[in-house]
């Protein structure tokens, strides 16, 4: 049984067909993508998936149970970890107060601002264990205001890491980063997943960042499944080239 199930999701907003009739199946420990040019519906169906949108139609089934009207703050607590396109920790916390919040709230808890971060023991350890699995050691006691997109693209990662996540959700994980730093973001991502066992779906406008990084996925057209299959089967699949990729793909 695949981890995430989407059967036959539509969506509209004020007439306007904005996702017609999709479905997707991900598989657990897969790193899928979903792909299309702008208005395609792409963000559309990752609203839908979190619970940000309401459907029209269609149901959504994570591990076999029907989250089709759960609304986002409750989701991550069936075991999906969410970060949106743009990175929004708090900008005046430390990276290590940020995670440490995050982990708290999925306990349902709150910090104490006068109790020192050491002195909430395993959700502090969790928090330091999370901020080394991105890489941000060196960075934990700055604040997030000071840091690049990039390393706030990883505590956006870290932040919906600490939900214990089977699944991953990315909202445009390469948005706003500069060529070099994507190449980065991609190897730092497959690698973070990978070693985690974490399952993917994501969204993203960088299609070779796609092709490398996904295993699977499908594309997009005016709210319509143009293709699905594996990034090989995307390059050559003839109508995908011809709406997104270029003749020259």
């Amino acid at each position: 049984m695949p981890l995430l199930e989407v059967h036959r999701v539509s969506k509209s907003f004020e007439g306007f067909r904005a996702l017609n009739d999709v479905s997707l199946a991900v598989e657990e420990g897969s790193l899928y993508a979903l792909m299309g040019p702008n208005g395609a519906g792409k963000s559309t169906l990752f609203n839908l998936i979190t619970g940000r949108y309401k459907l029209d139609a269609g149901r959504v089934l994570f591990a076999g149970q029907d989250i089709s009207h759960t609304p986002t703050h409750r989701i991550i607590h069936y075991g999906i970890g969410i970060s949106f396109q743009r990175a929004i920790p708090f900008p005046s916390m430390t990276v290590l107060e940020n995670v440490t919040l995050a982990v708290l709230a999925l306990d349902k808890k709150t910090r104490d601002f006068a109790r020192p971060l050491h002195s909430y023991g395993d959700a502090a350890k969790r928090a330091e264990e999370i901020i080394s699995w991105v890489g941000l050691n060196d960075l934990k006691r700055q604040v997030t205001a000071s840091l690049p997109q990039g390393d706030l693209k990883r505590v956006d990662i870290a932040l919906a890491l600490a939900s214990k996540p089977r699944l991953l959700l990315l909202d445009e994980p390469l948005a706003g980063l500069a060529r070099t730093e994507r190449v980065q973001m991609v190897g730092f991502i497959r690698e973070l997943l990978r070693s985690l066992g974490t399952t993917l779906l994501f969204t993203e406008h960088d299609t070779d960042a796609v092709l490398q990084l996904a295993e699977r996925i499908m594309v997009l057209h005016r709210g319509s499944v143009l293709a699905e299959g594996t990034p090989d089967e995307i390059r050559s699949h003839p109508q995908v080239q011809e709406a997104f990729l270029g003749r020259e793909a």
